[in-house]
């Protein structure tokens, strides 16, 4: 059975639209009204006969994304096998849902991303600040998750197998603005494969919650925090390759002939004489050796990316191990 998380915060105009243009793919739909001040969840459960539909209230808001792992644990427990995140704004066009789960369908992917930005027409009629932060966002999230595939990390519309999505631990993955991202860093520790789908987005009259000036130091704080994590993790505990080396020497060499060459440059200025050629040369090349090690380390990482489905393996697993597989992994990560 598939099904489709919906959560649900302002969206009282919008929300049983949604709903009633979900395919007959989905067997459950789970909508999670996140202390909607409209009641949304209210409105379902009073207006909307399909009894695919499952409501959940929370009492305190907690976010998109703690609105979305409370939908997902719930799909889970109801034996979900693909589940999709759709917001409840009509921006995601539920007709695209077959589309969007097809890779993971045919276990040629572990988690599926809309992507509004490989239509170069459909990425002019974005506006113009939702434009320039999800660029400017991008290529951080490429770094700190390790997918430098995926052109559109904060895109919302998303699909996970839901054998991948047992392995995640909710408690550690943020729940708001940075959500999105944070799953994706997440499901990168997994090892499983991502790919997108391009999509159109639907941008009506409603209000963006996203303030570019609020929201941008805790970005950057979630992106460095993941990008350490990700390559500690990848390159010095769980693996050690080459590219470690490339990195961990790279990054001295670069760092000392940058600080070096300032510091001779500015005492040279202050004394008003002229800089050594060995000073300048140590410098130079420290930093040139240091830079083409860390090109080394992105060109290895970039070919790192995952390309086989996780979720096949862990089904046999499942099925030869038991149902507690899965949870056994999860602890261990």
């Amino acid at each position: 059975m598939n099904s489709v998380v919906i959560p649900t915060f302002r969206a009282s105009k919008s929300i049983l639209d949604v709903i009633n243009r979900i395919g007959p793919e989905i067997g459950l739909i789970v909508v999670v009204d996140d202390c909607c001040p409209e009641f949304s969840g209210r409105l379902v459960q009073n207006e909307c006969k399909d009894p695919r539909v499952v409501v959940i209230v929370h009492e305190t808001n907690q976010g998109v994304g703690g609105a979305f792992l409370t939908g997902m644990k719930a799909a889970i427990e109801r034996d979900a096998r693909i589940i999709v995140k759709v917001d409840s704004d009509g921006q995601m066009d539920p007709a695209l849902i077959p589309g969007l789960i097809l890779p993971i369908e045919h276990a040629q992917a572990d988690y599926v991303k809309g992507n509004r930005f490989f239509f170069l027409s459909d990425a002019s009629s974005m506006p113009a600040v939702r434009l320039f932060g999800n660029l400017s966002l991008s290529f951080m999230a490429k770094i700190s998750s390790g997918y430098w595939n995926i052109m559109d990390p904060t895109n919302g519309f998303f699909a996970i197998h839901a054998d991948v999505a047992r392995l995640l631990i909710p408690s550690r993955i943020a729940k708001r603005f940075f959500f999105e991202t944070d799953l994706l860093f997440h499901v990168g520790l997994l090892r499983a494969k991502v790919t997108e789908f391009p999509m159109q987005a639907v941008y009506g009259e409603e209000v963006s919650n996203l303030r570019i000036a609020r929201v941008m130091p805790e970005f950057m704080r979630g992106h460095l925090k993941n990008t350490v994590r990700r390559i500690a993790y990848g390159y010095f505990f769980r693996d050690f390759s080459v590219a470690s080396i490339e990195l961990f020497f790279g990054t001295i060499l670069f760092w000392f002939g940058l600080i070096f060459g300032i510091y001779h440059w500015a005492l040279a200025y202050a004394l008003d004489e002229v800089t050594p050629t060995g000073t300048v040369m140590i410098a130079a090349v420290a930093l040139l050796i240091g830079f083409q090690l860390i090109l080394a380390f992105l060109s290895y990482d970039i070919g790192a990316v995952p390309r086989e489905a996780l979720h096949p393996l862990l089904s046999r697993n499942a099925r030869t191990q038991g149902p507690d597989v899965g949870h056994a992994t999860a602890n261990k990560l």
